[in-house]
């Protein structure tokens, strides 16, 4: 799967996405670490950490990786303490990482920081809003010139709101 999309973007495919999780990966438990979560970690982990270091190396030898921008991203990070009865963890929109590679960004660059028990964010707090300011931004969109017209008015995919985060630029 991660090979096909190197060869998407290579025949002209602007936009490719892949997915890991609900049970995409031969009906295995999936990201969603509510519940067991070190036997699911150490199963998901070895199924994408080798493919995606080898999709960034294949791409920069091609020459691709310049013009790809790849983004990780989630909707929500995982609480530092477990969740009561589940050896999992819940929810947790207060801190979470998600990462830029490629196309205009940084390398080896790390933005921002959670406290010191990785509840909540606390240097170089960002929104949703500006993630995807940024991403559109090094898609070539500028993200207050980008409208669409839903339930009776103009609206943003950044809402009112997300500024560049032109500290990961390069």
């Amino acid at each position: 799967m991660i090979w096909d999309s190197r060869r998407l973007v290579e025949n002209g495919v602007r936009f490719v996405q892949l997915f890991n999780g609900a049970y995409a990966s031969g009906g295995r438990l999936n990201w969603d670490g509510h519940s067991n979560l070190k036997p699911q970690y150490d199963i998901h982990g070895d199924i994408l950490d080798q493919p995606v270091a080898g999709l960034l190396t294949d791409l920069k030898q091609r020459g691709l990786i310049d013009s790809t921008l790849v983004v990780f991203a989630t909707e929500f990070g995982r609480m530092p303490m477990f969740q009561a009865g589940t050896f999992g963890r819940d929810h947790n929109l207060f801190g979470f990482t998600c990462w830029l590679a490629g196309a205009g960004v940084k390398k080896g660059f790390s933005y921002g920081a959670t406290d010191e028990f990785g509840f909540r964010a606390e240097e170089n707090v960002l929104t949703a809003h500006d993630f995807h300011a940024t991403i559109l931004y090094l898609l070539g969109l500028r993200h207050k010139e980008l409208s669409i017209y839903h339930n009776g008015i103009q609206r943003r995919l950044t809402d009112v709101h997300g500024k560049v985060i032109r500290e990961v630029l390069a």
